[in-house]
């Protein structure tokens, strides 16, 4: 019996030992083998219809998909991003120069300000605005800085770049062609009932659609439309601006407002009333209704998280893991929730 147990025990250290260095060796990619993973959920239902198709054609079935995967997905953000990789730095060579200068737009604001928000604002100890000016010109400065270098920083790194993307794009078509076997072969290493894996792995596949889904759809429609309106009015950088509002759409309800309230009221102190109007009226008509119709369908609906777990697990998930994080959180959430679940079930 001591000897059994003596060697379990050299297993299981044997098995963390490997799997430890195996992930060592990833790590490097993780983010390539996390978006192959994602990408080959998301497009297992579209490579079974294909199969089906062509069932002695497996192959071909996943290079068909891959080069969909492509065409939607991959290619559309490749080009927005060159087009936001441009407009940052000419937004910091602007504000550099100091052609944009965001301390003087605040400055129009206050003096077309009403006489009773001027004594309030003295109450305040605001009545000198030397000092708001220039932190509101350094802020700016910081911010467009920092995306410019980012965006150096990835002309700097291409060849990490390129190696990652082909990494993500090789194990891609071996996931989707290879993936029911591989997942199967998984299924039977983990440890737990089979009831509690299908449960659980089911949960963690929906989870994953329904927030790359749903945040994605919500993104890139709240993101255009707002880089359309500013497009249309004139303002400069509306790709920019418009990324900016697709980020900032995780954050429901107030998300994109955050871009273009501030937009819009800079039009009415300024005089452009016409302007501040069509676009309060485009951000809360247009833009909100959005947020409003389209997270509640893809998102909670197939999550069933309630909204103030999706927004904080989306917002952790950001801070510890960068972009990936939109998903790797809520994803980290449900499967949390879908755990104890198992442990606590409803009576």
């Amino acid at each position: 019996m001591n000897s059994l147990q003596l060697q379990n025990r050299a297993f299981l250290s044997l098995l963390a030992a490997v799997t430890l260095a195996f992930g060592a060796i990833l790590w490097p990619f993780a983010g390539a083998v996390f978006w192959a993973v994602v990408l080959a959920i998301l497009f297992m239902p579209l490579h079974r219809r294909l199969l089906a198709r062509m069932p002695r054609r497996r192959t071909l079935a996943a290079l068909c998909t891959l080069a969909l995967c492509l065409l939607l997905v991959i290619l559309p953000v490749a080009v927005l991003s060159v087009s936001l990789v441009q407009e940052a730095a000419q937004v910091y060579e602007h504000v550099r120069s100091g052609q944009l200068s965001f301390g003087s737009y605040f400055q129009q604001i206050i003096h077309a300000l009403p006489d009773w928000a001027t004594r309030l604002m003295r109450q305040f100890h605001l009545a000198s605005l030397t000092e708001i000016q220039t932190k509101l010109s350094a802020t700016a400065a910081q911010a467009s800085q920092f995306l410019a270098t980012k965006a150096l920083n990835i002309g700097q790194n291409t060849l990490q770049f390129i190696v990652s993307f082909g990494i993500m794009l090789y194990l891609l078509f071996f996931l989707l062609r290879d993936g029911t076997a591989l997942g199967a072969r998984i299924r039977r290493a983990i440890p737990l009932d089979e009831m509690h894996k299908r449960e659980l792995l089911s949960k963690f596949a929906i989870v994953i659609r329904a927030t790359v889904k749903g945040n994605i759809v919500v993104a890139a429609s709240q993101g255009a439309l707002g880089g359309l309106i500013f497009w249309i009015l004139g303002i400069q950088g509306p790709v920019l601006w418009g990324v900016l509002m697709a980020f900032l759409s995780l954050l429901p309800a107030v998300g994109a407002g955050l871009i273009w309230m501030p937009v819009a009221l800079y039009f009415l102190a300024t005089g452009a009333t016409v302007q501040g109007v069509v676009l309060i009226a485009y951000g809360i008509c247009v833009i909100g209704l959005v947020d409003n119709i389209l997270r509640p369908l893809l998102v909670g609906k197939d999550t069933k998280l309630p909204d103030y777990l999706v927004l904080v697990s989306t917002l952790g998930g950001m801070a510890l893991f960068g972009l990936t994080g939109f998903v790797i959180g809520p994803a980290i959430a449900a499967l949390f929730v879908a755990a104890w679940d198992l442990f606590s079930p409803e009576q």
